[in-house]
């Protein structure tokens, strides 16, 4: 008889239900971007900013199917480092797919952590130029408690503060129709393209660049493979379902921001929702009030990526390509080790980088290469068959969410201190990979 993916041994709890996967996944994707980044992108596209969250959406919705695939094939933790393992079985490479997805969600997660101190801050407090490093540290490691504490109260969590951030977005697109109803705003704005001629084309590429760190939740998931139920029937609906909600709130919001804020106040903020608030419904005390919905929603972030990391580590160390160490379980079944140790690395990142903003472009930027590996992985494990049904996703969507990856990896979109940032993260894990290689060779047994 066929062992099923659903019974496969683990020692982590499968206690996450299809809809509290749906859930994560739309508090994953509904995080920090939109919060913190519309400006931003606004800054490279011009008023459309909506268009460079539609070329995002439309990214990681092709990179969605890749994932939909494998994880179903393949329901264990550690998500594309696992793929990659499959594919190709070459330690080294899988490593380094360990470490940049890894990086990935600490550099996500210390984004994250420097806009708990910004702008929303001072909105809630009053408090001008607050401390950013120490809030932000202050809050990775309430958020690594929250982890150690269990992944079934983690997602209970991530449920609560979903439905805050996604009620904080819905008031943001009330506002924009309240703006329109009452004859203010300029709905044209949000149809001035940055630039002219070829352009316009690079301005809404680098934005979507941008904009694409606030879709990059959805691969999260796959690192809980092994927490969910039933991930084959679990993960296809949850995963389309989260994505395309999370798509058309953002389309909405993005339109309500650009016609509702001169373009220049929106770059200049590190909190430019709530801007929205201010300009649009004036005579409403909401400032405080949408303030902390917004800090709520960045460290939904922050828990989410925590989680994300700590099980890819535990993965890929029950395949041998991390030490044993990664794979410890605590009492609460949570693996406390990897979470330690990515939580530090997180709180180094927060501590060492001058430029925050870069941490989300460099997040991007890792991400997008490590799409283009799963896309590929997807291809090459076709010829991989295993006893159990899963999502097959078209060969033509892979084909092209790797193109489209290729393309978003070139420097035509990006600053040249992104591509160094990742460039040393990335000599880092090569450096640590020398020495995971040198632990892993003396606490092996010898053959006889």
């Amino acid at each position: 008889m066929a062992v099923t993916d659903e019974a496969q041994p683990t020692e982590l709890r499968r206690v996450i239900t299809r809809p509290v996967l749906t859930f994560f996944i739309l508090g994953d994707v509904l995080g920090a971007g939109i919060y913190s980044l519309t400006g931003e992108v606004g800054a490279d596209a011009g008023g459309a900013i909506w268009a460079s969250f539609l070329i995002a959406f439309a990214l990681a919705f092709l990179t969605a199917f890749a994932y939909l695939e494998l994880v179903t094939k393949y329901p264990q933790a550690a998500g594309a480092a696992l793929y990659v393992d499959r594919a190709f079985g070459i330690k080294a490479l899988s490593f380094m797919v360990t470490f940049a997805v890894m990086a990935s969600g600490v550099t996500s997660a210390a984004f994250a952590a420097s806009r708990v101190g910004g702008r929303y801050f001072t909105g809630l407090t009053g408090v001008e130029n607050p401390p950013t490093v120490l809030l932000g540290v202050l809050a990775i490691l309430l958020v690594a408690a929250v982890n150690v504490w269990g992944v079934a109260e983690s997602v209970r969590v991530n449920v609560v503060i979903t439905c805050i951030e996604l009620a904080g977005l819905l008031f943001i697109i009330g506002v924009g129709g309240w703006v329109l109803a009452t004859g203010g705003g300029d709905p044209s704005a949000a149809f001035a393209f940055e630039g002219t001629g070829f352009g316009v084309v690079t301005g809404l590429l680098a934005g979507a660049a941008t904009a694409f760190y606030a879709f990059i939740g959805f691969e999260d998931s796959a690192n809980l493979a092994e927490e969910v139920t039933e991930p084959s029937k679990c993960f296809p609906p949850a995963l389309v379902t989260g994505l395309v909600l999370a798509g058309v709130v953002y389309l909405l919001v993005a339109f309500t921001a650009a016609m509702t804020v001169p373009l220049d106040t929106l770059v200049a903020s590190s909190g430019p929702l709530l801007e929205v608030v201010r300009i649009g419904v004036p005579d409403l005390p909401a400032d405080r009030v949408f303030s902390a919905v917004s800090i709520v929603a960045v460290s939904n972030t922050m828990l989410i990526n925590m989680l994300m990391a700590s099980r890819l580590l535990y993965g890929m160390a029950g395949r041998g390509v991390l030490p044993p160490v990664f794979g410890r379980v605590g009492s609460r079944r949570t693996p406390w080790v990897a979470i330690v140790f990515s939580s530090l690395i997180a709180v180094l990142l927060l501590v060492a980088v001058d430029d925050l903003g870069d941490l989300s472009d460099t997040t991007v930027l890792l991400l997008t290469a490590v799409f283009l590996t799963v896309n590929v992985s997807a291809l090459v494990l076709r010829r991989d068959v295993v006893d159990h049904d899963h999502f097959r996703a078209p060969t033509a969507v892979l084909v092209l969410g790797a193109l489209i990856s290729a393309v978003f990896l070139l420097p035509v979109v990006r600053d040249a201190e992104v591509y160094l940032l990742a460039l040393w993260l990335l000599l880092g894990g090569v450096a640590l990979w020398a020495v995971n290689w040198l632990l892993l060779r003396r606490t092996s047994t010898p053959t006889e």
